[in-house]
């Protein structure tokens, strides 16, 4: 399976490996569920061994050990379910997470830009027409956003500050 990294596809050197099957003695570069991962500790002594999240679950990355992890692959089950870009972001700047973080499911191409601003850098993408607009070389960028650097933030009272005038009819330009 190819994956979608630092805007373009590679071949994915990561196996699944489901809660029911065994690991084959040697076999490196594994992802299991976290459920597994919390029930089966020796698991947590091999190398080369990454989580699967899946949405809904919440982790405790600290107990759980994911910091030391060298990928988490989160899922989406749909792509209106934005749980997962919760848990991105918080490995990320509350834990300080440095390895890779994948996303999995329904992603769609206009979704992209927003996952990698909450810390995503890999995607498992099944969606055809996504890898097609990747393959060409499209992905859309971020003109705006509700958001600024944590360094820039101001609270306003009723009204948004944009290109140099005021706002009061919630617009958010920022």
């Amino acid at each position: 399976m190819r994956i979608y990294k630092d805007g373009s596809f590679i071949e994915d050197g990561w196996k699944e490996i489901g809660d029911d099957e065994p690991i084959a003695p040697g076999s490196e570069a594994i992802i299991v569920s976290l459920k597994r991962w919390q029930a089966e500790p020796e698991i947590k002594s091999r190398g080369n061994v990454g989580v699967l999240v899946r949405a809904g679950e919440e982790p405790d990355v600290e107990a759980d050990g994911l910091l030391s992890l060298p990928v988490i692959v989160i899922t989406f089950p749909k792509f209106t379910d934005g749980r997962g870009y919760s848990l991105a972001r918080l490995l990320r700047e509350r834990y300080g997470f440095k390895g890779e973080i994948r996303a999995t499911g329904e992603v769609l191409l206009d979704q992209i830009p927003l996952m990698l601003r909450v810390g995503f850098d890999a995607f498992a993408i099944s969606h055809q027409p996504t890898i097609a607009a990747l393959e060409r070389g499209h992905l859309p960028g971020l003109d705006l956003s509700y958001q600024r650097p944590a360094a820039a933030r101001r609270i306003y009272s009723t009204t948004l500050r944009y290109s140099g005038g005021e706002r009061g009819d919630g617009a958010g330009h920022a």
